[in-house]
């Protein structure tokens, strides 16, 4: 039976998308992994496979032409089929009409941009660099250093600055050869996402009617898009030079945003696609191998926590990071929006302390206590899938993956690296991917991808002797397990008192989508996961 192809959602941004080229034509025989076309969104062209054997029997959108996201791109099916029931007509009209609204638009905003088209015209060859969203909840980025100065010779792939977003510092590298301009945004300064960061173009360019523009000009988000284009299309001719040297790895985006919600380091992939490129397919059939042991290696040693200089009488004042600004946001929003409430229960330790000792007993193993937990937690909320939900306004998403948040402390505050589809993993790759992504959030190393994606939070400050305490829930998450110290102290034990190891677990519940039964439920499963470890085996 033919299949309709829509037009996909390549970003979350994305609302509508432009076919820069089809690569298949009506009548070709189409196999899964194979290019149909490439698809402009507003951020990039991507290439976009198909999922499906067969033959293209329609195309909804014309070369050049766009159409809303969800709308008809293309059907598939057996050469001859009757698809007239699909189409009905209806996806012809739904693009004319999208083509017709997009030509009035571009006509209204050829007569609002006539008064200012001399200031902002862009001179040939120079290009607008905007403030990225490298992040989906970024609104606005802080440059923490330029890597070039005004009047550097700048060449594609050169770090040009690092840029703080509201999790991390990130590399921002330039796409263009040229010579830095201007800089729009000063050192240690913020701006909003799609102001001008910089401007680059060939030296001794006039850009001053580019800067009093504000930038907002027509051509600049379409010569940028060329720009990606020109990237994606030397990075895709080129995939076996690339996977040489390791900077860049030849796989279509499908294939990468699987990779990335999976968990999965795509650079050890062997692709069976044109000239090794990844598909679909690559990675839905990978199997990880000794992966877990490389991550495991030593991270960098992260920054000692700044010291704030004390003197008798004297306040002084230390301005905040753009994280520490949005986390207060963050945290102010999830306290006063979700209606916590929180449940404590004592679990006693002394099997999990045997069991962990005897499998650390075995070579090459280092299984904390935070590592036992994170398993139990992710075993337990397979059994609780409501604990696994966020709240959504008019419903409530129950999360088809559990992919567990660690909170990790760092220098300016809190970061939360995500292990991705948890109950998967066994101890070993909880303790390498937990040493791993804690190691690279004190030193800003993460990705913006790490930290996102968590259905479920974990807090430790065991550690530091802390018995109990309770967390604020990291949304849209609906839960935070706060972690206390294992504490050696008298119990009863069949009616004997004896000297025991006991640690409380509070758990942080957001009461519109948990209610305290269910909260109630989840603890004891996860109770009686610690106190029995061999129990997990049945999970």
């Amino acid at each position: 039976m033919a299949e309709v192809i829509t037009m996909p959602r390549l970003s979350d941004t994305m609302t509508e998308g432009k076919v820069s080229k089809w690569h298949k034509k009506v009548g070709d025989a189409v196999k899964e992994g194979d290019i149909l076309a490439e698809i402009e969104t507003d951020k990039a062209v991507q290439d976009f496979e198909s999922e499906i054997n067969g033959t293209l029997l329609y195309i909804g959108v014309e070369e050049s032409g766009q159409a809303p996201v969800d709308s008809v791109l293309a059907v598939i099916g057996k050469e001859g089929e009757d698809i007239s029931a699909l189409i009905g007509g209806g996806a012809k009209s739904e693009e004319k009409k999208v083509e017709e609204e997009h030509k009035t638009e571009n006509q209204s905003t050829a007569v609002e941009n006539n008064e200012e088209s001399v200031s902002t015209d862009i001179p040939e060859g120079v290009e607008v660099i905007t403030m990225p969203r490298l992040s989906d909840t970024m609104t606005e980025g802080k440059v923490a250093k330029w890597q070039k100065n005004v009047g550097d010779a700048v060449k594609e792939g050169d770090i040009l600055a690092e840029i703080e977003t509201d999790k991390a510092v990130q590399d921002f590298e330039s796409e263009f050869d040229g010579t830095l301009l201007y800089q729009g945004v000063g050192e240690g300064d913020a701006a909003e996402v799609d102001k001008i960061l910089a401007i680059i173009g060939p030296a001794g360019t006039d850009v001053s009617g580019i800067v009093s523009g504000g930038g907002k000009k027509a051509a600049a988000p379409i010569t940028e898009a060329k720009a990606e284009t020109k990237t994606e299309e030397k990075q895709e001719s080129a995939p076996v030079a690339a996977s040489s040297t390791g900077d860049r790895v030849a796989i279509s985006p499908l294939a990468k945003k699987i990779a990335q919600d999976k968990g999965i380091d795509f650079s050890g992939i062997k692709g069976s696609g044109e000239n090794g490129r990844i598909v679909k397919k690559d990675v839905e059939n990978y199997q990880p191998s000794a992966q877990p042991a490389a991550a495991a290696s030593a991270p960098k040693a992260a920054p000692a926590q700044p010291s704030v200089a004390f003197t008798p009488g004297e306040d002084s004042e230390t301005p905040n990071s753009q994280m520490r600004n949005v986390i207060a946001k963050r945290l102010a929003e999830s306290k006063f929006t979700a209606p916590h409430y929180y449940l404590t229960v004592e679990i006693n330790m002394d099997k999990a302390i045997e069991a962990r000792k005897e499998m650390n007993s075995v070579p090459d193993t280092k299984v904390s206590f935070n590592d036992m937990v994170i398993k139990a937690v992710a075993v337990a909320l397979r059994k609780h899938p409501q604990v696994n939900s966020s709240w959504a306004g008019d419903k409530i998403v129950h999360h088809g993956n559990i992919n567990v948040g660690v909170a990790v402390a760092v220098p300016d505050g809190l970061v939360v690296p995500v292990l991705k589809n948890t109950d998967y993993m066994n101890y070993n790759e909880i303790s390498a991917a937990v040493k791993d992504m804690a190691g690279r959030a004190k030193t800003k190393a993460l990705k913006a991808n790490e930290m996102e994606g968590s259905t479920f939070s974990v807090s430790n400050l065991g550690m530091f002797g802390i018995e109990t305490f309770t967390s604020i829930i990291n949304q849209p998450n609906s839960a935070i397990l706060s972690v206390g110290a294992i504490i050696e102290k008298p119990i009863v034990k069949n009616g004997q008192i004896v000297v025991g190891n006991t640690m409380k677990l509070s758990l942080a519940c957001d009461h519109r989508v948990i209610d305290g039964a269910t909260g109630a439920q989840f603890l004891q499963t996860l109770r009686t996961y610690l106190e029995s470890p061999l129990t997990l085996l049945l999970g």
